[in-house]
């Protein structure tokens, strides 16, 4: 019997850093393996340039979603305008994720980080879009105001402005 695969999954495209990537990602999260790995031949090598047996592609699952790395050389480069986000149960979740994820990239502004390949990651904890749809107005905007004044969240100071006791 078949294994149901995803319909839709998403590639990511490296120069040359598709298996370190998946090495990387995989060690990072539990739920996690490498699937499969294939090889350039020398089929199209005037096209792809690159040496037969060196790395195509790599698909491996981080928590059940499947993922390719391509090693498709150095035409396009990562931004934020796609971005994976990491839903975490709480701080110590937020902490571990920010320090393996950022480690050798680059931290930024409201949950987000790049990753040592320029791969945008957030890393947000479960309460927040809890906090930022919550009926209450008031609640939703001091919600607001502290976490845009943050790098890596901190959980309780962000349960300390939801709640009014700042």
């Amino acid at each position: 019997m078949p294994i149901a695969k995803q319909k839709i999954s998403p590639c990511l495209w490296f120069d040359t850093q598709a298996e370190e990537a998946a090495n990387f990602y995989t060690a990072i999260f539990k739920n996690s393996r490498i699937n499969k790995v294939s090889r350039y031949t020398e089929a199209g090598r005037d096209i792809h340039g690159k040496e037969a047996g060196s790395v195509l592609t790599v698909e491996f699952e981080l928590e059940g979603q499947t993922f390719t790395a391509l090693n498709g050389g150095p035409h396009f480069k990562f931004n934020e305008a796609v971005s994976f986000q990491v839903m975490c149960e709480g701080q110590t979740e937020v902490d571990y994720f920010w320090r393996k994820l950022s480690n050798g990239g680059q931290e930024g502004q409201c949950g987000w980080l790049k990753d040592k390949f320029g791969v945008s990651w957030q890393v947000v904890p479960q309460v927040l879009p809890q906090m930022l749809t919550d009926a209450d107005s008031a609640k939703r905007e001091r919600a607001m105001s502290a976490l845009m004044a943050m790098k890596k969240f901190d959980v309780a100071a962000l349960q300390r402005a939801f709640a009014g006791q700042v």
